[in-house]
């Protein structure tokens, strides 16, 4: 069984696609695919796709979805197959589980290339880091089980899975600024803060990529225009490490050069106090 979610929701058995139209039997393939191997409770599962408005009938409803999703599992699956669908949507005290390797679901790839990026990047291993962080991020085919309707649970993994994607965003292009490809980034860095217009990580970086490709004026503009949308926003100034990398900007600071700055921190972490 070959598993997705980041992006659309994509669950295949034998090359035949097994994620059921009907919207709630989809979120509970969904919130089954985020922890493969693991019993995920009734009460959960309930919650999930009623909220706190649970139906009288919500267990027996729970039950035929469940039913549906084995149906569409043993079709696929064959009469030929060693096990049947309850061997992988399986009924456990309490709970349901989906019965396969946590390698068949695309997120392990992804967590798993996280994990090793991140630890390069403490080692200062920083091609390795970019390497491992880049092939993580490709997997990402959109956001997180975009043609989903998401409950409460769902909503917080989203939500987890989206922070995750953007550290490892953060932490990629820090590997590569430490390379020196601060070239390469500019186009990328604009179309990233342009996204995402408070986030001060990507601003600091985006600015020090035009200063170390000799545009100071760009770089100071990059400053300007996100503390007027933090003042005009929030109502608040940029947090002391952005002024401090500003500071440093205009006062023409080395520790700004590729190779002078600390092997084993972040670009927003250059000024830290």
């Amino acid at each position: 069984m070959k598993i997705e979610v980041l992006g659309s929701l994509h669950a295949e058995v034998n090359g035949v696609s097994v994620v059921p139209t009907a919207g709630k039997p989809r979120q509970i393939l969904a919130l089954l695919a985020l922890y493969p191997g693991r019993v995920v409770p009734v009460p959960t599962l309930m919650e999930e796709i009623w909220g706190t408005d649970l139906p009288r009938s919500g267990l027996t409803t729970l039950q035929t979805y469940i039913h549906q999703l084995r149906r569409r599992l043993g079709a696929a699956m064959g009469p030929q197959a060693p096990g049947s669908a309850k061997d992988v949507l399986v009924t456990r005290y309490g709970g349901y589980l989906l019965q396969v390797p946590p390698e068949a679901v695309d997120v392990h790839a992804y967590e798993r290339l996280v994990a090793e990026g991140r630890q390069a990047f403490e080692d200062g291993e920083d091609a390795y880091a970019s390497m491992c962080l880049r092939e993580a991020l490709d997997l990402w085919e959109g956001p997180a089980l975009v043609d989903v309707r998401v409950g409460p649970i769902l909503e917080i993994e989203v939500m987890r899975l989206e922070e995750s994607r953007l550290v490892a965003l953060e932490r990629r292009i820090d590997a590569d600024l430490r390379l020196g490809r601060h070239a390469e980034l500019i186009a990328e860095l604009s179309d990233v803060i342009a996204r995402y217009p408070q986030h001060e990580g990507l601003h600091s970086q985006a600015m020090l990529a035009l200063y170390r490709a000799g545009r100071q004026a760009s770089a100071l503009d990059v400053y300007r225009r996100v503390r007027h949308r933090l003042h005009a926003e929030l109502g608040v100034e940029p947090s002391p490490q952005l002024q401090r990398l500003h500071q440093a900007m205009l006062a023409v600071d080395p520790l700004l050069d590729v190779t002078a700055g600390p092997r084993r921190t972040s670009t927003f972490d250059l000024y830290m106090a």
